[in-house]
């Protein structure tokens, strides 16, 4: 009888969702998959925009001596967080002297009060450089970069901070973050951001200005972050095109202060706001010796031991009833590599009755029908695809191609319900422009000799069968894509409960128009139609009381758009639904 008061409060608290829903009149998966829709760049914007120059106020150091800048957080858990900076000053040219880490202590104070500050948190700092060794390039080594883990944080609590070294004194002004529910059903982030391709043009501005109107808790950066390898290692105007601008270069440049300047502007949102990276081909930046990520790694404070992975290229992390997983796609993905192997025993160990939502999230996407990065990391996806598909992951992030578009839910190109729902989202606005050729143009299939991933195999392939059986490219958008769009913007994620997450894309376009977005749906979760091999918590009631309920409410249409009739152990017939799992 317990199990039955429980299961209808639950049905009435699901339709309640499903009434609200419907009201709003926004799609779900559960009506897909959705015929293809494309909406091509609009011919009175601008396809791309300049860098902002290194001498913008938002750009400049703007604090003295060894005063913190640059300040970012990023969550460890829901009861600790990193707290991240920079102090002293970066150096440029030939024969560096690096600053001493030593020299200035990293320490966090904190409270739940303002101006009153309860725990005292000491961390680590390093010095990185980027040197090359061939006339001409000049070399860079960086400020002292702090990290500091706050653990003992008490969950969905504001905390007030100031960061520094407090005998010097050099602390920071007073900054604020937000504490995570712990993993559970019932709780999840308001509202995640999620960016690709962001770089620091006067387009990628845009997307910080409406990012920040939109308040999220959380963001996701799906690689490519600042485009500093755009530069020679003097500065100057970015390129486009590297290689076109600069084909005499012995070694891809970069121009390291782009960062530090990236950090700057990023500040006034990532100082209260956590940011998740994960490192795209741009962060690649080769330099002596065959060094790569230098800056990627030594920047940025993930939750990579927290998560059992000894690499920041992969890691996951909870965010109340969310697992999230950050893949790595320029390390080795292959399922012989520590990579797999981490994650396979990461997904083993997540409890859908806990977190049920599974997000994934890497920089290159393997569903994208435009013709920049086609099938370029085929080779990942064939490596990986079966295991995420084994235990459900929900959503899959990426970037890469520089503009918009969403999946119906596909596995192995095959339009599929239990298949996540991939989302492209690399148009935060970087200086290489918006795509706006797809590979189903006439003309524009590229050839398989285009798109050469910068790590791995290749693996391009024909299609085996379908409507473009015997052919590379399809000649019209593929039936896995629902939705394409050449535009710039960001996306936010809210989930709702257990079942629904409101997926919006904002085109910056738009960013001072009220209610207006590019793309919305409802993603819905299905897992009495799609077991995992992870645990699940189901409810079954008579279907005569199911059936009540739902014909009363008059909206059968959402999460229960079929009724599956069982015999239960004792032999009288059930009926399940999506409704019921948590």
């Amino acid at each position: 009888m317990k199990d039955l008061k429980s299961g209808i409060l639950l049905t009435t608290f699901l339709v309640t969702t499903v009434m609200v829903v419907t009201e709003a009149g926004i799609p779900t998966t559960l009506e897909g998959p959705f015929e293809p829709v494309t909406r091509r760049l609009d011919s009175s914007l601008r396809r791309g925009s300049d860098d902002v120059p290194m001498d913008d106020p938002r750009l400049k150091k703007n604090v003295t001596l060894n005063f913190p800048e640059q300040i970012a957080i990023a969550i460890s858990s829901s009861t600790s967080m990193w707290i991240s900076w920079v102090t002293g000053d970066a150096q440029v040219g030939s024969n560096l002297t690096g600053l001493d880490p030593s020299s200035v202590a990293s320490e966090v104070w904190y409270g739940k009060k303002s101006g009153k500050y309860t725990g005292v948190a000491k961390g680590n700092s390093t010095v990185y450089s980027q040197l090359y060794p061939f006339k001409g390039l000049l070399n860079y080594t960086s400020g002292i970069i702090h990290h500091v883990r706050l653990k003992g944080l008490k969950p969905k609590t504001k905390y007030y901070y100031k960061c520094g070294d407090s005998s010097i004194p050099a602390m920071s002004e007073e900054n604020f973050f937000q504490t995570f529910p712990p993993p559970s059903p019932k709780s999840y982030p308001s509202r995640i951001a999620v960016i690709g391709d962001l770089g620091l043009t006067s387009n990628s501005t845009t997307t910080i200005d409406h990012v920040i109107q939109n308040d999220p808790s959380m963001i996701l950066m799906v690689g490519d972050l600042t485009y500093a390898n755009q530069y020679r290692t003097t500065g100057g105007k970015g390129a486009s095109c590297f290689s076109c601008s600069f084909p005499d270069a012995p070694i891809r440049e970069s121009y390291q202060p782009r960062w530090d300047g990236w950090g700057r502007f990023m500040q006034m949102l990532t100082s209260r706001v956590p940011m998740m990276v994960i490192e795209g081909n741009h962060e690649i930046e080769p330099q002596v010796a065959g060094i790569t990520f230098k800056s990627y790694l030594t920047r940025f404070a993930v939750p990579s031991e927290e998560s059992g992975s000894k690499s920041n290229f992969f890691y996951s992390f909870d965010a109340g009833g969310v697992h999230f997983i950050m893949l790595g796609a320029y390390v080795d993905y292959n399922t012989t590599g520590a990579q797999y192997a981490w994650l396979k025993k990461d997904l083993g160990q997540v409890d859908r009755s806990v977190t049920p939502w599974l997000v994934a999230a890497w920089h290159p996407p393997w569903y994208n029908s435009y013709s920049s990065h086609y099938q370029e990391f085929e080779c990942m996806r064939k490596e990986m695809e079966v295991i995420l598909y084994k235990y459900r992951v929900d959503v899959v992030f990426s970037g890469h191609v520089h503009a918009y578009e969403r999946m119906n839910k596909v596995y192995n190109y095959t339009l599929d319900p239990c298949g996540p729902v991939y989302i492209t989202v690399g148009d935060g606005g970087n200086i290489e422009e918006v795509d706006v050729d797809f590979a189903d143009d006439p003309g524009k299939c590229p050839s398989a000799g285009d798109n050469i991933p910068e790590f791995g195999g290749v693996c391009h392939l024909n299609f085996s069968s379908g409507p473009a059986k015997g052919q590379f490219c399809w000649n019209r958008q593929p039936e896995w894509s629902a939705y394409r769009e050449s535009s710039f913007g960001h996306g936010i994620l809210e989930v709702v409960n257990s079942t629904y997450a409101l997926w919006t894309w904002h085109r910056n376009q738009d960013t001072y128009k009220d209610d207006s977005h590019g793309d919305q749906i409802y993603i819905v979760r299905q897992p009495e139609l799609c077991p995992t091999v992870s645990k699940v918590i189901s409810y079954a009631l008579t279907s005569n009381i199911l059936m009540f309920l739902l014909f009363s409410s008059r909206q059968m249409l959402i999460p229960c758009s079929q009724i599956n009739l069982y015999v239960s152990a004792d032999g009288n017939k059930k009926a399940l639904c999506s409704t019921f799992f948590t």
